[in-house]
């Protein structure tokens, strides 16, 4: 599958939510498991702004990638973050839309080099 590799340099990053194990079934409750290392998945909820432009992303990332305090608010680094086109069809309806991915997600409170000078 295609991945589109993310520039976050430019970006001012914040964990929107805190983050969540990847759900993979619903009905079972089964947590999501990366296919390569068998590491558990988890969704981390951020404010991405740049260009003008705020939105939140729902970034998925294994748990060994999570580290510091990440609660709504802490300004935090994306490593490696992609973005992946997706498209499916369920009862007939065609859905389709980006996933994001990271191989890290850090908080920048506790490293102390979260601040931007203005």
């Amino acid at each position: 599958m295609r991945q589109i590799p993310v520039d976050t340099s430019a970006a001012t990053v914040m964990v929107a939510k805190t983050p969540q194990p990847k759900v993979c079934d619903r009905r079972t409750g089964e947590i999501a498991t990366d296919a390569e290392t068998g590491a558990k998945l988890m969704t981390v909820d951020v404010m991405f702004a740049a260009n003008d432009e705020v939105e939140i992303l729902s970034v998925t990332v294994p748990e060994t990638g999570i580290s510091g305090d990440l609660t709504m608010g802490t300004p935090a680094a994306l490593t490696g973050l992609v973005a992946r086109p997706w498209e499916n069809e369920f009862n007939g309806q065609k859905r389709h839309g980006i996933a994001f991915r990271a191989v890290a997600v850090t908080s920048l409170a506790t490293t102390g080099t979260g601040s931007k000078a203005a």
